[in-house]
C-alpha cells in the first residue's frame, strides 16, 4: 500500500544550548584605590537606594515567558491577538514569546521536557486538557493549582462543566483553558468533489467508492502529512468504526484493544492509508491542507485549526478563503453527531521565575476579551460559554452548535485520552505500521501499550 513508502520519522531531539559568558576581573586604577573615603561612600549609598527599586520590579513581575508551539498561520495570529490584549492590560510587563515550531507540538514538548528536567521552566506553557496535564505534569508535580484564580475570576460559572474535570485532580484545578477545538472534521474542496460527481461520504464504504471516482479524475482522494497527522487520522477512524461508547472504553480500561472490532477498525485504517498522497511523511499539516485548497486533493481529515489557516488573513500566512465557497466541511465517516474535542490551556509552573507576570498572563488567557481576540483568528471556539458568537465565521458557528449538542469524546493525538508515555508507545507502534502495514503486529503492540501504560 502507499503507506509503505513512509520513512520512519526520526524523533527530533531538542538540543538546548546554555551559553555562559565571563571574563577576567579588571583591576581599578591605582588612583581610584587611593580616593578619599567619603568619595567611596557615595556609590555605595546609590547602590543601597537602587536595590529596593529592583526588588519591587521583580515583585511586580516585570516579564513573563510563555511557551507554546503556535508559530505559524492562524495559530500565531491568534496568539499575537491575545498578546495585544495582554500588553494593553499590562504595559509594564514584557511578554517573552518562547514558541517552538514543528510537529504540532512534538518539537516544543521535547524542548519543554528538557527544560523541566533541568529545573529551568518557562513561567507558563501550553498544554492540552486531559491526561496530558493530569497524567504528565500533575503526576510529576511540575505545575501549581489555580483554584484561587478560578474563584477570583468567576471562571467556574463560565467554563463548561465537562471541561473542568479534565484539568482537575484531587480537588485542584491545574490550567486555564483558552479554547475548544474539534478534531473530527473532514475538509473538502467543493469543486473537486463536484467534478468527480460524488457525494460527501458518510461511512467508509462510501468513502472508498468516492475515492475511486476522484482518483480516476487524477486527484488525490485524501491528503495527509507527517506522522502525528497519521495518528490523528487513526483516532478518527477508530471513533467512526467503533462508535463513541466503545471508543471511550479503550481509554478507561473497560474496552479491549485486542477485540475483533478493533481489528476491523485497524484494517479499515490500513485501507484508508492506501488513498493518501505518497509524500505524506514529508508534509506539514498546512501542506496537506493546502493540497485540498489548491484542488490537488478532495479531502483532508484534520482539526478545525484548518479553518483558521483556510480563512485567515493572507498577510499572516493564511489562505484567505471564504468558508463554504473555497472549502467545505463535514463529519468524517461514521462520526456524525460526535464531537471529538481537545482544549489548549496554559499552566503555572511550579517555581515559575516570574509568578506575578505568569498570573497576569493567565488572567488574560481566561478572560472574555482575551478569548474573543484569540479564537476567531485561531480557528477554534472559546472555552468560555459567554463569548460573542457574532465574532465567529460560518464554520465556527456550526462548531459552537455541535459542541453544545453532540456526544463529546476526547482526542488521543491532542492529549485528552492518554498520558504522554502511553501516547508515545502508540506512536512508536504506528510508525512501524506505516512502514509494514502489519495489522496483527500493530494491534498486539496497542494491547501491550494499554496494559503497561494505560490510565
Amino acid at each position: 500500500m502507499k503507506s509503505k513508502m513512509w520513512i520512519l520519522p526520526v524523533l527530533i531531539l531538542a538540543v538546548l544550548l546554555a551559553a555562559c559568558g565571563g571574563g577576567a576581573a579588571v583591576e581599578e586604577p591605582a588612583e581610584e584605590e587611593a580616593a578619599p573615603a567619603e568619595e567611596e561612600a557615595a556609590p555605595a549609598e546609590e547602590e543601597e537606594e537602587a536595590a529596593p527599586a529592583e526588588e519591587e520590579e521583580e515583585m511586580m513581575g516585570g516579564e513573563v515567558e510563555v511557551f507554546s508551539w503556535w508559530t505559524g498561520g492562524g495559530e500565531a495570529a491568534g496568539l499575537d491577538a491575545m498578546i495585544v490584549v495582554f500588553d494593553e492590560a499590562n504595559p509594564d510587563v514584557e511578554f517573552i514569546n518562547a514558541a517552538v515550531a514543528g510537529g504540532a507540538g512534538t518539537n516544543a514538548r521535547a524542548v519543554l521536557a528538557s527544560r523541566l528536567q533541568a529545573n529551568d521552566p518557562p513561567d507558563s506553557w501550553q498544554a492540552h486538557a486531559g491526561q496530558e496535564i493530569i497524567g504528565t505534569y500533575v503526576a510529576a508535580d511540575q505545575i501549581e493549582p489555580l483554584n484561587d484564580l478560578f474563584e477570583e475570576q468567576g471562571w467556574i460559572d463560565v467554563m463548561p462543566e465537562t471541561l473542568i474535570p479534565l484539568i482537575s485532580a484531587d480537588g485542584n484545578i491545574y490550567s486555564v483553558p483558552v479554547n475548544i477545538h474539534r478534531a473530527n472534521v473532514m475538509w473538502y474542496n467543493p469543486a473537486v468533489v463536484e467534478e468527480a460527481g460524488v457525494d460527501i461520504p458518510t461511512n467508509w464504504d462510501e468513502f472508498f467508492t468516492a475515492c475511486d471516482a476522484i482518483e480516476a479524475a487524477g486527484k488525490i482522494c485524501l491528503s495527509m502529512g507527517e506522522q502525528w497527522t497519521a495518528m490523528h487520522l487513526l483516532e478518527v477512524v477508530l471513533l467512526g468504526e467503533l462508535g463513541p461508547d466503545a471508543y471511550n472504553a479503550l481509554w478507561t480500561g473497560e474496552g479491549d484493544w485486542g477485540s475483533a472490532d478493533v481489528t476491523a477498525a485497524l484494517e479499515t485504517y490500513g485501507q484508508v492509508l492506501e488513498r493518501v498522497n505518497e509524500d505524506a511523511a514529508s508534509l506539514t499539516w498546512q501542506d496537506a491542507s493546502q493540497l485540498v485548497a489548491n484542488g490537488d486533493a478532495a479531502f483532508n481529515i484534520m482539526g478545525d485549526w484548518v479553518d483558521g489557516y483556510y480563512s485567515g488573513d493572507v498577510a499572516g500566512g493564511n489562505l484567505g478563503l471564504v468558508p463554504g465557497e473555497g472549502y467545505g466541511w463535514a463529519p468524517p465517516p461514521g462520526t456524525d453527531g460526535v464531537f471529538q474535542f481537545l482544549s489548549d490551556s496554559f499552566t503555572l509552573a511550579k517555581g515559575a521565575p516570574h509568578p506575578e507576570g505568569a498570573m497576569a498572563w493567565l488572567q488574560i488567557a481566561g478572560s472574555k476579551e482575551g478569548q474573543e481576540a484569540f479564537n476567531p483568528v485561531k480557528g477554534s471556539i472559546c472555552a468560555r460559554t459567554d463569548c460573542d458568537t457574532t465574532l465567529f465565521n460560518e464554520y465556527l458557528q456550526t462548531a459552537m452548535a455541535d459542541w453544545s449538542s453532540d456526544v463529546v469524546v476526547g482526542s488521543l493525538t491532542h492529549g485528552v485520552t492518554a498520558n504522554d508515555t502511553w501516547k508515545n508507545e502508540i506512536n512508536t507502534a504506528l510508525g512501524l505500521f506505516l512502514v509494514d502495514g502489519d495489522v496483527a503486529a500493530f494491534q498486539e503492540a496497542l494491547v501491550e501499550a494499554a496494559g503497561a501504560y494505560g490510565n
